[in-house]
């Protein structure tokens, strides 16, 4: 191993010398990696993995790939669909030596890893699929980098061997970008997981923005390094090159800081390729540590990253760069330092930045200087990661350049000279001497990279750092300016300096970049036998630097015999030879003794079929009498000899010999003729019977032998097993028929039927005749296929005969094969059809119902109707009766004709639709046989109903539920109108949603709704106002302390002392806990994952408390705690895209048609009641007489447009205004709009204008009560102009007044004077008009109803569009339950149904106003709460026992609540189904959401802040208390911290 360099450096060649090492793999390679105990070398290809012996030959293969696989799959991959065979590349190789295993992870399966045995690695030690996300380490994607590194991980109580990870991003892939991977089982982690969660660096979505591209990663001293380049904050795609560094200890990543590194003038060099770390050696240690170096002292020893990088222009531009690690490490120090200490400032510029996050404010801190001593390796409450400002760049010269694009680099120092070995695009290593003048003095062409990244090609060549011992003299040694080699003077070889034993002595090796020679003058005799004894004697152009020894060992150096020496003068020297029977090569002096024909090899070349030794013969024989020294070459012994000795047998040829009979083109002993090539043929693929077997090609010689039933081959068939004496005249089989296609056929004819089966001879003459049901059927011999099938066209069948039959086939030879099963001539009789009407254009799809209609096959089926043609989609079969859809599903349902089962397509109350079966019955009997009726159809029903309720109750609950059917169908056709009208007012509208005019909030505001609109103070609150009272003078101090305070909350120990300290006091009521847990939602923003951390943290107390003291099915229920509160705002924050991707438009449709129903009708504007409501409690208790107005609205600055208004007679001025507002500005938002109370309407029925208001002088009187005004009473009508005035803030004193009504007086308040004329009646008919007008509600129900399923299916569907907090929350509920022994599946239902669709979607649905830009009125709201309860109902275990006493609101949907809570539970069961949502991957959604939201739109961070503190400051001394009990917070002085932030917000002196 002496002439190779100790790390092996592998080279990919495309042209390889035949005495390399090397190996070819059958796919490509993708990683390389050595175990330096046993030099056993490993590959990692495409498919497979290999094991090297040290000299590159293969001891084993572990096959890896293909493997069935989808870029979607989630494993195991037995659980996925739509897979195919897929390659598996190599993506990560790592030795493990502690255990003798391989880590190997490749790109299938997700990036799921194995272990290998390192002395066998056909045996697998260890591989599991079915443990989820946690385990997925590579990337599935061909172009993204994966590099890892062994390191060890300690907690309290053991040590663990793992390994490090660093992972660009695959679009498909896990979203860690590092991450620390266990290589052992224990306590919950297993094989592979990542034990390092919650990290920035894991969860930002870096992928679109960052584009990172791992490069190298490696471990030194305490610190974990890795190189990449990625883009700077995601505005610009430019790379930058980026060193980040890790303590190994680190648990929390919390030390991850990035320094950037610039190479060449400018940066010019941006791109990282590919990198090394190696020690410099003396000579390069001292030019970096020059006085116009940049690095400072740098030893020897030290380590430096050797990096080779290209501009991201031009990739024919690259440099290498060099940069001490001790300098890295510095300046490492300075930017962590600068960020604790001094604001991010290095010498008052800001050098400090934190990467993948949208906070740039984090930098005002008022730390102790000794804080980077206490904490090295950072802490929860520090700020992580960091990275250096471009300003603060770690630059360096480009100590070699170069034009192509270099792909990989390795170091190696000799004679304390640094030698670079580099790798380009273009398959070549370049050799350069690292100098303070580098240069490149070798390049081995044909090599296809060093192995570091984009392996590429399937075969790896061991190649020699030097090749000195291939140069014979000094002059081609020191030609080379290779540092690893010299001219040995006294061996007379070119050697590495280790080599030459003499080395030490002055000029007793001769380096070879020096340049220097001894040269030889003459040299006499040129050669010589080393059986002669002669004097040899040299001339040399001046020795008088050599030493005496040097001269006295020039004679005796490995020639092992005796010399003579004789030094005539300073420039000759003379020695004596004398005979020995060993080979001697006196190298120096270029002379080669010429017995070396004796050794000459034995080459023995494998080729097949031509015997080694003739072989062997034959190219010794050559090489010896070619030979120039002298040789000759007996032809009998087969032996080579000097040219002097006798030929003892047989005849001697030597150099002249061979020359002549090579001029008369004579070969000696050299020819061998090989044998042509074999031709394999089986006769029995393709042909299985004895037709087909005639007609293979006669060449191929095959027969069909009658007693094997096979074709085979002609002189494998026994004339025995034939049974004649020639097998061509063998006679095929009668014809077998297996299927007829199609069965049935018109009286007509006319139809193309075939026939399938066997021996149904060999040529298309060969079909003699047809018979279908006895009658002729014509051949089409286009169709015909050799002995497999047969088409023929029927014709008319005479009414008077038999209508069936079977079909019989005639082939040459009078063969006659005649079908098992038989063909029906029979005509479809269509009776009848729905819709029986369709519009003109065309394009409605019709059911044709009726017998025989799969008669003939599809493509015989023609429809007309009226004589246009209409296209057949589908034939299927249907079935008659009554209750089909009361008894069961169409899942329920199973259905057969005969013994074969059908499919149930659709399934209504008296009819079954099925889809035919796809293989005919068979017949169930003898009788069965002759049968020629259709098969009857059987229908089963499976039902799992359970019978748990009484007769009773049943019986009650089934009286109840016809009644409720019977009202539904007295108002069936009203509803039918009252939809058909409402799509059509609706038309207008659904053409604005299409235009993307759905008024969603902005994010902001949407929060600020969500979170703080229901608080005391409402829209005044201070989180919505965002208006702080602070003066102008202390605003810096304040900001800089929240800033403080911000990251104090930032830290989890302070964090959770500050919520339980508050949820222990008393006075800290309900109000305050969901006011409080918004605040805190909206400071920590930013950092959404951490927010989930505590909320998780805080869940798991909750629900132990719940669990082991409480009843667990309360739990959730209401917002009694902080953390309850913390879950209702996290799911509002992680379902807005939902909404406004998914469940917005259908939410946003059923409100606006909620509200247009409710205004088509009466509205009493004082008691908030309606004739068309959902509501009993809102329902209009009289029967209001009303007319429908159309207005011509003119709206002063608006144009000169007229707008068309429809509004009711009997509504209000104010009403009508808002109908005029909502139809004149229905492209603006609500809060766009003009207000009611803001605009004036004037009637001009002539020529003057009349002033409409809700009050005045003219409005009527009932004894004590006046009725508000409506159209009605000013008689306006709709061939007058209405015109809306310019805006003015009016408002109307006479509302004020309590004894004004509408439409209908309250109830309680009827005119004294009837109560004492004794008037009881009209009291008990008022009490009974509410429900006189119950049928009201079951009509606009029916008018609702297709908004209300498209809304619960929009929120209820657990398909693709879940939002990944649902799964991950639900998960997190699963697996929290199955710790507890005492929560079940209702238990668990409950909770998920109290956090999700009671805790959120109820909201949203009472109050759209928080997802959208509208008002919603009370009567709107009325109907929107009976759906938010029915909503409530379906997503809860219990039954409903409904009764004549049950609430409307429960009637009203009782028949649709079965279906609805069946969507609930198909919706859980679905999501538990779906691939889980790892915590990584939720970190990354939600720190995506903090990056995006927190740019696009500003919370009121500060104000949130500053709103929290006066908690902290009103329970300070609880906290403090609580601080200095908790040994944690001690050690991380938050008590210290709290006391300063409350000195600076308070400008008061505390106990600090």
């Amino acid at each position: 191993m002496a002439s190779w360099v100790s790390l092996l450096l592998f080279l990919f060649c495309k042209s390889v010398v035949r005495a390399q090492e090397e190996f070819t793999s059958e796919t490509p390679i993708n990683n390389v990696v050595q175990d330096t105990q046993t030099g056993r070398i490993y590959l990692g290809a495409v498919n497979s993995i290999y094991q090297l012996g040290p000299s590159l030959q293969k001891q084993a293969r572990a096959e890896t790939g293909p493997k069935e696989d989808s870029r979607t799959c989630t494993p195991p991959a037995s659980a996925c669909q739509d897979t195919k065979p897929m390659p598996n590349l190599n993506k990560l190789l790592l030795v493990h030596p502690s255990n003798g295993t391989l880590i190997v992870c490749g790109s299938r399966y997700r990036g799921i890893c194995s272990l290998l045995n390192l002395t066998n690695v056909e045996q697998q030690i260890y591989y599991l699929d079915t443990k989820g996300e946690r385990t997925y380490v590579a990337s599935i994607e061909d172009n993204v980098n994966v590099v890892g590194v062994m390191s060890t991980y300690k907690n309290e109580e053991d040590t663990f061997s793992v390994f490090v990870v660093g992972k660009g991003y695959g679009s498909a892939d896990s979203t860690k970008l590092i991450s620390t991977r266990i290589l052992q089982d224990y306590g919950d982690w297993v094989v592979f997981e990542s034990i390092i969660e919650a990290s920035t660096v894991q969860t930002t979505p870096f992928a679109p923005k960052y584009l990172h591209d791992f490069r190298l990663a490696f471990k030194e001293g305490d610190f974990i390094y890795f190189l990449f380049s990625r883009t700077l904050d995601g505005t610009d795609n430019k790379n930058l090159t980026f060193v980040s560094r890790l303590c190994e200890n680190d648990p929390h990543y919390y030390s991850h800081t990035e320094l950037q590194l610039n190479c060449g003038p400018n940066n010019r060099y941006n791109k990282v390729q590919a990198a090394y770390v190696a020690s410099p050696g003396k000579e390069l240690a001292r030019v970096l540590s020059g006085s116009s170096s940049m690095h400072g002292k740098v030893m020897s020893w030290d380590k430096v990253l050797f990096m080779v990088a290209s501009p991201d222009e031009d990739d024919n531009d690259s440099a290498l760069c060099m940069y001490p690690l001790n300098i890295i490490n510095e300046q490492l120090v300075d930017i962590i330092s600068a960020c604790y200490s001094d604001s991010g400032k290095i010498s008052g510029f800001p050098a400090v930045d934190i990467p993948y996050s949208s906070k740039t404010d984090e930098f005002s801190f008022l730390l102790p200087k000794d804080t980077l001593e206490l904490y090295k390796c950072g802490a929860d409450f520090l700020p992580s990661p960091l990275a250096s400002k471009p300003r603060f760049a770690l630059k360096a010269d480009a100590m070699w350049t170069t034009q192509g694009l270099l792909t990989a680099v390795a170091v190696a120092v000799e004679n304390d000279h640094t030698v670079a070995f580099l790798g380009n695009s273009q398959g070549e290593v370049l050799k350069v001497h690292l100098t303070a003048m580098p240069n490149m003095y070798s390049k081995i062409p044909g090599v296809h990279f060093l192995i570091i990244f984009h392996v590429l090609t399937p075969q790896i060549t061991k190649v020699p750092v030097q090749t000195c011992l291939q140069q014979k003299d000094c002059q081609s040694c020191v030609e080379l300016r290779d540092p690893y080699c010299g001219w040995c003077v006294l061996e007379g070889r070119c050697t590495r300096r280790s080599e030459c034993r003499r080395a030490e002595e002055k000029n007793g090796w001769l380096w070879s970049p020096k340049h220097q020679c001894v040269k030889i003058i003459s040299f006499h005799p040129p050669n010589l036998s080393c059986k002669k004894t002669q004097k040899v004697q040299s001339c040399f152009s001046s020795l008088s630097s050599l030493s005496s020894s040097l001269f006295l060992s020039f004679c005796s150096l490995l020639l092992f015999l005796s010399l003579s020496l004789a030094l005539q003068n300073t420039n000759s020297l003379e020695c004596a030879s004398h005979k020995h029977s060993y080979l001697h090569v006196f190298r120096y002096f270029l002379c080669v003794l010429s017995c070396v024909c004796v050794l000459l090899p034995n080459y023995v070349f494998g080729i097949i079929f031509l015997p080694s030794v003739l072989i062997s013969v034959y190219f010794r024989c050559m090489s010896c009498v070619a030979s120039s020294w002298g040789c000759q070459w007996n032809t009998h012994v087969h032996t080579c000899s000097d040219m002097n000795d006798a030929c003892i047998r047989g005849m001697c040829v030597g150099k002249k010999v061979w020359q002549k009979f090579h001029q008369n083109h004579t070969i000696i002993q050299c020819f061998v003729l090989f044998p042509s090539a074999v031709t394999l043929y089986n006769c029995s693929v393709g042909r299985e019977d004895c037709s087909l077997c005639k007609n293979a090609d006669t060449k191929y010689s095959c027969v069909w032998c009658a007693k094997q039933k096979a074709c085979v081959y002609e002189k494998l068939c026994n004339p025995d097993q034939q049974g004649s004496e020639y097998p061509y005249n063998t006679d095929c089989p009668d014809p077998l028929i297996t299927d007829i296609i199609p069965r049935f056929g018109p009286m007509q004819g006319g139809i193309s039927i075939t026939i399938k089966g066997s021996n149904l001879g060999i040529h298309r003459q060969d079909i003699k005749s047809i018979t279908v049901a006895g009658e002729p059927c014509v051949h089409q011999e286009e169709k015909y296929s050799v002995s497999t099938s047969v088409v023929c066209e029927i014709g008319p069948i005479d009414p008077q005969t038999e209508h069936w039959g079977q079909v019989e086939v005639e082939v040459k030879g009078g063969k006659r094969g005649t079908s098992s099963m038989y063909f029906t001539y029979r005509n479809p009789r269509p009776e009848a059809v729905k819709p029986s009407r369709g519009p003109k254009a065309g394009g409605t799809l019709i059911t044709i119902s009726g017998l025989f209609l799969d008669t003939g096959s599809k493509g015989d089926v023609q429809v007309t109707i009226g004589g246009v043609e209409c296209t057949v989609i589908s034939v299927n079969l249907s079935l008659q009766g009554r209750g089909f859809s009361k008894a069961m599903t169409n899942k329920e349902a199973q259905a057969f004709v005969g013994d074969v089962p059908c499919l149930v397509n659709t399934l209504q109350d008296d009819k079954l639709f099925l889809d035919p079966p796809s293989t005919p019955p068979r017949a169930r009997s003898r009788r069965h046989r002759r049968d020629t009726r259709p098969e009857l159809l059987d229908l089963t029903v499976r039902s799992h109903k359970d019978r748990r309720k009484s007769q009773q109750a049943e019986r009650e609950y089934e009286k109840v539920k016809h009644q409720l059917e019977n009202l539904e169908e007295s108002v069936r056709d009203r509803c039918k109108k009252e939809f058909t009208d409402l799509m059509i007012e609706m038309e207008d509208h659904t053409n604005e949603l299409s235009e993307g005019r759905i008024p969603f909030l902005d994010y902001k505001t949407y929060t600020d709704r969500v979170f703080f609109l229901p608080s005391k103070d409402g829209a005044n609150d201070v989180m919505i106002t965002g208006k702080l009272d602070i003066p102008e003078a202390r605003r810096a101090t304040v900001t800089q302390a929240l800033n403080q305070f911000s990251n104090l909350l930032n830290s989890k120990t302070f964090l959770i002392n500050f919520i339980r300290t508050l949820e222990r006091s008393h006075d800290f009521n309900a109000r305050a806990k969901v006011y409080f847990a918004s605040l805190l939602t909206v400071a920590l923003h930013g950092k959404l994952e951490y927010y989930t951390d505590i909320m998780r943290t805080l869940l798991l107390e909750l629900m132990g408390d719940y669990v082991h003291s409480k009843n667990p099915k309360l739990m959730l229920r209401r917002s009694e705690t902080v953390v309850e509160r913390m879950l209702c705002n996290w799911m509002s924050i992680c379902l807005y895209q939902f909404l406004k991707d998914s469940a917005g438009e259908p939410l946003y449709k059923l409100f606006r048609a909620i509200k247009h129903q409710i205004e088509k009708g009466p509205v009493d504007a004082r008691v908030k009641k309606a004739k068309y409501t959902l509501n009993d409690t809102g329902l209009l208790g009289d029967d209001v007489e009303y007319s429908v107005l159309t207005l011509q609205v003119l709206v002063q600055s608006e144009g000169p447009d007229v707008t068309s208004v429809k509004v009711l007679n009997c509504d209000t001025i104010s009403q009508v205004k808002e109908k005029i507002i909502e139809q004149v500005y229905r492209n603006q938002p609500y809060s766009q709009r003009p207000k009611v109370d803001s605009v004036t309407l004037e009637w001009r029925p002539g020529s003057t204008g009349q002033i409409l208001s809700d009050l005045d002088l003219t409005s009527q009187k009932e004894g004590r009560w006046k009725r508000i005004n409506t159209l009605a009473h000013y008689n306006v009508s709709t061939d007058k102009i209405e015109e809306t005035c310019t805006k003015k803030n009016i408002r109307n004193a006479l509302l004020e007044d309590d004894k004004v009504f509408h439409l209908v007086r309250p109830a309680d308040e009827l005119d004294e004077i009837k109560s004492k004329r004794g008037s009881i009646k009209d009291k008990s008919m008022t009490k009974a008009i509410t429900e006189i007008y119950l049928t009201r509600l079951l009509s606009v129900k029916g008018t609702l109803q297709q908004f209300v399923d498209d809304f619960f299916r929009s929120v209820l569907c657990s398909g693709a569009v879940v939002p990944p907090a649902v799964k991950y929350f639900f998960d997190f509920l699963d697996e929290q339950a199955l710790k507890h022994n005492n929560v079940d599946e209702e238990t668990i239902h409950i909770w998920k149904t109290n956090s999700l669709p009671l805790r959120f979607w109820v909201n949203i649905l009472k109050n759209p106003h928080f997802i959208f830009d509208v008002h919603v009125s009370e009567v709107v709201d009325a109907s929107l709460s009976v759906i938010a309860q029915t909503f409530m109902d379906a997503c809860t275990k219990s039954e409903h026992k409904l009764s004549r006493d049950s609430p409307s609101n429960k009637l009203l949907y009782a028949k649709e609540i079965s279906t609805y809570k069946k969507m609930v539970d198909d919706y859980y069961k679905g999501i538990r189904q779906m691939v889980p949502v790892s915590d990584q991957d939720m970190n990354t959604h939600l720190a995506e959401v903090s990056r995006v939201r927190g740019t696009a739109d500003k919370l009121n961070t500060q104000v949130a802040l500053h709103q929290l503190y006066q908690y902290a400051s009103k329970y300070y001394d609880g906290i403090i208390l609580s601080l200095e009990e908790d040994p944690a917070a001690q050690s991380k002085q938050l008590t210290l911290r709290l006391q300063q932030i409350a000195a600076a917000l308070e400008n008061k002196v505390t106990d600090l």
